[in-house]
């Protein structure tokens, strides 16, 4: 029988999984992708891969995945119809919401960048009044190629070194700092939240940027700058060249969070109410792309 592959954009809220890769007797992004599928009776074997693996808690705007499927049912079903039949089976917190032919050599893995976005007033240390200046100089040394032993959780004789093409503010509608928006091709194990640990402790006085440099430049030294959590972040977008989806730049910056409470008892209550801004933040966003569909 002819197979045929289609790509499938797909978001998830991070709560709701135990991460993304599949795991015996617990939810997961996968294993819950794979279960949808078998009740299509769609999947076969090494059908299925997706693009980016995420941990417990982090939360997904848009992730990549192809599946490889008969191409008489590719041919047959049209994307929209596609798409609401995976719908109907994958569980609540999850939602795929584009889908297209891609050819049959189309890696899920090979892209461009991953962008990240992380609401920084999410880390306990951050300030109400950050620091513009000194923000920037932290994003500075944080850009461009780099050892990030330091700022990262090795797997095995994984590489280190890494090529940040993009770290910079993440500013809301009244044009303040809410976060640090990160692109790059790939990411190593937990960079993301250690980069947002790091730029906090800066701003906040917790490390110096020296303190940053000597991590960067002297990776041969262990230096622990912290983890932030994972619940201010997201998987906002990925580049691909066979999937090339127009975003709306100005989507991350028109928005009206909850300013963050001083009081540090309030800021615990406040985590929760951040949580649901994040969920409906997400939930905004597939809305409308799947009006679009």
């Amino acid at each position: 029988m002819p197979k045929g592959k289609v790509m499938i954009a797909f978001g998830y809220h991070g709560d709701s999984f135990h991460g993304s890769q599949i795991q015996p007797d617990i939810r997961t992004v996968e294993g819950s992708l794979k279960k949808a599928l078998k009740k299509l009776t769609w999947w076969s074997e090494g059908c299925l891969e997706i693009c980016s693996r995420t941990d417990a808690g982090v939360s997904v705007r848009m992730n990549l995945a192809c599946i490889i499927l008969p191409k008489s049912l590719i041919d047959k079903i049209s994307p929209r119809s596609m798409i609401r039949a995976i719908n109907d089976n994958l569980p609540v917190g999850m939602v795929a919401w584009h889908v297209k032919e891609v050819t049959s050599n189309t890696r899920a893995r090979k892209a461009n960048f991953r962008h990240y976005l992380y609401r920084l007033e999410a880390v306990e240390d951050w300030p109400s009044n950050p620091n513009e200046e000194l923000f920037n100089q932290a994003c500075s040394l944080i850009e461009g190629r780099h050892d990030f032993t330091n700022l990262c959780k090795i797997e095995g004789d994984v590489n280190p070194n890494r090529v940040i093409d993009e770290c910079s503010p993440w500013l809301d509608s009244k044009g303040e700092i809410i976060g640090v928006s990160v692109k790059a091709r790939a990411f190593l194990w937990n960079q993301v939240r250690r980069i947002a640990s790091a730029i906090s402790g800066v701003v906040s006085g917790r490390i110096s940027l020296d303190q940053l440099m000597s991590a960067m430049e002297n990776p041969n030294i262990p230096v622990d700058l912290g983890r932030a959590n994972s619940d201010g972040l997201i998987l906002w977008s990925i580049s691909h060249d066979e999937f090339n989806i127009v975003v709306n730049k100005n989507t991350i910056n028109e928005i009206n969070f909850t300013k963050r409470p001083q009081d540090p008892r309030e800021y615990m209550r406040w985590l929760s109410l951040m949580r649901h801004e994040m969920a409906a933040f997400l939930e905004r966003e597939w809305l409308i792309r799947l009006n679009l569909e």
